[in-house]
Order: structure tokens, then C-alpha cells, then sequence
């Protein structure tokens, strides 16, 4: 099942760190990050975003959700869960007029609660936008019911964790979906990284530093094995910006172009 193209984008510091610290969301960050951000003449998510026709953007529950966070307890599910297991796609949010994409969240563990589902509280440029959930047989009755009352559509892929392959496959096949656009944080992008389900990584790099052994960074995952290889990139455009950004923009170059 063939996924769509899938097209990394963070904000880093010059050593690779997408937040100050671990405490710290990476939606929210706090002054210090709004500080090294700084202003710029040119938006380049914005820029990606038109230049792919990205229709859905792609996020973990980190994003949301720090690990040491306890979501609110839901009631449990008493009926015959099996159902539940079933993709919920409704066809009051899937046909509903003047959509434009989706706010796909990863959340196997069921963590998320009071969700914005409707991308027009984000402002009139996301407006046609609607949530929708990642989740797997692993993933609690009751959060699937909570998702079903609150009309949330969600695709269910694998066991144990969420399948990002065949996750990303049902949204091309069953919602026409081409490009995603993950501005997640390290955990899920090294994930896709790995499965070699990433196509294009673009990185603006601000003009600070930040360190520490604990900040979240680009990419993470298990450290390459003595028959893996690192990740080839192209160079494919690099911009620099007002206050010294620079925007470095790469082709993942695929195994088979490797050899």
C-alpha cells in the first residue's frame, strides 16, 4: 500500500535542537525559544506547505503531551469493542463542504484529550481543516469511543505501536491524501526516518545554540546498527534569511540510489 510523499519541517538551533529543554511542548516552547526565533521576511512552512499541495500535517502526542503528563481518565467502555477496531471516518467530517485537509495526530496510547477538532480556531488560513487520529489495536476501547463521540475520524494500524506505513497508506487510499507535512518532533520523525518513509527533510536552522544531553532534537531513534547506513540527503536549495536563518532544503536520496 503506497503512502503518500511525505515532507519534513522543524525550526532547529545550529546544533539540532527542536526545544530548550525536555520540559518543554514543542507547539508552545517559552520566551527563550520566541527570542532565538527572532522575526523573518520570508515564511517558509508556508512556502512548502503551497509547494507540495500538502494535504494533511503530521504530529505525535509529544507534540501535545509531555511524558510525565496523566490525561484526564475517560469512562470505560462497556459494549463489544470490536467495532471499535473498525476505521472511523465520518461522513459528516469526511464529505463535509469546503475541506482542505487534515491535523493528523499520532496517538497509539490514546493520550489526547479536548482535541481542536476544526483548524478555523487556528485563523482563516486553516479553516477546511479537521483533526484526525493514528491509532492501532493497541490502543484503548474507551479512547477509540471518546474519539467516536466527539465525531474525531481516525485509521487504525497495527499492533503494539502504530504501523506508520500502513497508517499513511489508508490516508492516500481512503482520503485521496498525497503529501503530508510532519513538523512533529524527534520521535516520530526518526520513526519515519527509519521505516525510509521520508522523501524531502527541510530544517531552518536559528542562530543560537542550546545544548544539553535531554533536548529534544531533530531526529531520534535506536542508534544505527554495523549493517546500517546513515541516510543520504541532496541538497536542493538553501536560503538565507533575515537575522541569520538559513533554510536548508534536501531530497532523501533512497536505498536503491545508494546501492
Amino acid at each position: 500500500m503506497k503512502g503518500p510523499q511525505v515532507i519534513v519541517w522543524q525550526q532547529a538551533s545550529v546544533d539540532g535542537r527542536l526545544a530548550i529543554s525536555p520540559g518543554y511542548l514543542l507547539l508552545y516552547g517559552d520566551e527563550r525559544w520566541t527570542a532565538i526565533q527572532g522575526s523573518s521576511e520570508f515564511d517558509a512552512f508556508e512556502w512548502i506547505k503551497a509547494y507540495h499541495n500538502a494535504g494533511a500535517t503530521l504530529e505525535g502526542s509529544g507534540s501535545f503531551l509531555r511524558d510525565g503528563d496523566v490525561p484526564e481518565p475517560l469512562a470505560a467502555f462497556d459494549g463489544d469493542p470490536a467495532p471499535l477496531f473498525d476505521d472511523y471516518l465520518p461522513g459528516t467530517v469526511v464529505q463535509r463542504p469546503g475541506h482542505r485537509g487534515w491535523f493528523v495526530v499520532v496517538d497509539g496510547r490514546g493520550r489526547g484529550r479536548g482535541w481542536i477538532k476544526d483548524g478555523a480556531a487556528f485563523g482563516g488560513e486553516w479553516a477546511g481543516w479537521h483533526l484526525l487520529v493514528f491509532a492501532g489495536r493497541h490502543t484503548p476501547a474507551a479512547y477509540l469511543a471518546y474519539l467516536r463521540r466527539e465525531e474525531i475520524p481516525y485509521l487504525i494500524a497495527g499492533q503494539g505501536q502504530v504501523d506508520l506505513a500502513r497508517a499513511l497508506g489508508k490516508l492516500r487510499t481512503h482520503l485521496g491524501v498525497d503529501c503530508v507535512l510532519s513538523t512533529a518532533g524527534g520521535r516520530l520523525n526518526g520513526a519515519l526516518l527509519r521505516a525510509s518513509l521520508v522523501d524531502e527533510v527541510n530544517v531552518e536552522f536559528l542562530p543560537a545554540i542550546i545544548g544539553g544531553q535531554e533536548a529534544p532534537s531533530l531526529f531520534s531513534g535506536p542508534s544505527l546498527k554495523a549493517d546500517e547506513w546513515p541516510t543520504r540527503l541532496e541538497l536542493l536549495s538553501a536560503h538565507v534569511g533575515a537575522g541569520g536563518r538559513v533554510w536548508l532544503r534536501y531530497r532523501v536520496v533512497t536505498r536503491a540510489e545508494t546501492g
